[in-house]
């Protein structure tokens, strides 16, 4: 099974760089915000930022979809802390992650410029200060999340050949 997790901010590219993966890889791609209970979504909606309690139940159930795909998948989510990456590594010793790493400046913009998501620019922030840098994880490869997109894939298919 091969799972790969593309991580980070709110606006640092997950969904576009998980599916663009994904359809390289021949493999199926699950976005994690068509998971999040409706509660969480009206939180977000209204400006207050998740905390540990309701985001767990929302990781368990990423793992569940994990789980459907035993050929594997790729699986755009934020996996901010430690510990949820700790939750979704209990699916596979074969999970790894690809976090994209973005100024938050550059995180705040792109939210900004984005229509129709449930996720506002004000809580850009509050994900900054949630984030655990997973800098000496060994299954997890850090990639600049301010290029383009094509080379972004690219440096990420390269990068996951070294952590196998």
């Amino acid at each position: 099974m091969t799972v790969v997790v593309v991580m980070g901010v709110a606006g640092c590219g997950k969904s576009a760089v998980a599916r663009k993966l994904a359809t390289t890889r021949g493999l199926p791609w699950i976005e994690g915000d068509d998971f999040h209970p409706p509660a969480n979504v009206h939180k977000m909606r209204e400006g207050i930022p998740l905390d540990d309690a309701d985001r767990e139940g929302w990781l368990r159930t990423l793992c569940e979809e994990i789980r459907k795909h035993p050929q594997g998948c790729v699986l755009a989510c934020s996996a901010l802390k430690r510990s949820y990456r700790d939750t979704l590594r209990q699916v596979s010793p074969s999970v790894r992650f690809v976090y994209l790493h973005i100024t938050p400046k550059e995180s705040l913009r792109r939210v900004a410029e984005r229509s129709g998501h449930f996720y506002p620019p004000s809580l850009v922030l509050s994900q900054f200060d949630t984030l655990q840098d997973p800098e000496g994880e060994n299954d997890v490869l850090r990639v600049d999340a301010m290029g383009p997109m094509g080379s972004m894939v690219d440096v990420v298919q390269k990068g996951l050949l070294k952590l196998s």
